[in-house]
């Protein structure tokens, strides 16, 4: 396995959309391998292989609702997914890897089911919910092009951020960014919020 670097906002490969995984071979699992470990590297809660230049259909997201000490365990592989049920609203605010430092206010589903095949070829289904559903969407939109900073139509100020923070706290959470946070990087790769 090897880290990868992560494309930052402004690179044109990262508003392409990304082809279909045809062949599940070892430069596939090579692949998967490096993305995971540059999510745990990068305490993202996503990676889309175009975030590391390659144009593939493959998404890592951390489940959110597995409580695991490892952040390994939790990550979830999905290779030409799709979004095929979405349910419920939650708006909150989303960062992205590939934009550090930078989060909106973002609308997504409360759950989504997705279809997805494994590392092998075999076909999947699951569903997520809350910050994994945030996350799966993001991600799934990076295989796109899309980028969470072209779906918000507020980009919070560090006032804004530390204010969010504190409210966190104060309602008893653990007031972690989930664009930043492992647990809860939402879309944050979710990007963990980011991606």
């Amino acid at each position: 396995m090897a880290k990868r670097y992560i494309l930052q906002n402004g690179d044109p490969a990262l508003k392409k959309k990304s082809r279909a995984v045809t062949d599940f071979n070892k430069r596939l699992h090579e692949l998967i391998d490096d993305m995971r470990e540059t999510l745990i590297e990068a305490n993202g809660l996503g990676l889309a292989a175009p975030q590391i230049g390659v144009l593939r259909r493959v998404v890592l997201v951390v489940d959110t609702t597995i409580e695991s000490e490892s952040h390994e365990e939790m990550i979830i592989e999905l290779v030409n997914p799709e979004i095929i049920a979405k349910s419920g609203e939650q708006t909150g605010s989303e960062g992205c890897l590939s934009v550090p430092g930078v989060f909106g206010i973002v609308k997504r589903p409360q759950i989504v089911k997705v279809r997805a095949q494994d590392r092998f070829g075999n076909d999947i289904e699951l569903w997520g919910k809350e910050l994994t559903a945030r996350a799966m969407c993001h991600e799934v939109d990076h295989l796109n092009g899309v980028m969470f900073t072209s779906l918000t139509d507020h980009i919070l100020t560090e006032e804004e951020l530390e204010q969010l923070a504190a409210e966190k706290e104060a309602a008893g959470e653990d007031g972690k960014d989930p664009e930043t946070d492992s647990l809860s990087n939402t879309e944050r790769g979710l990007g963990k919020g980011e991606e």
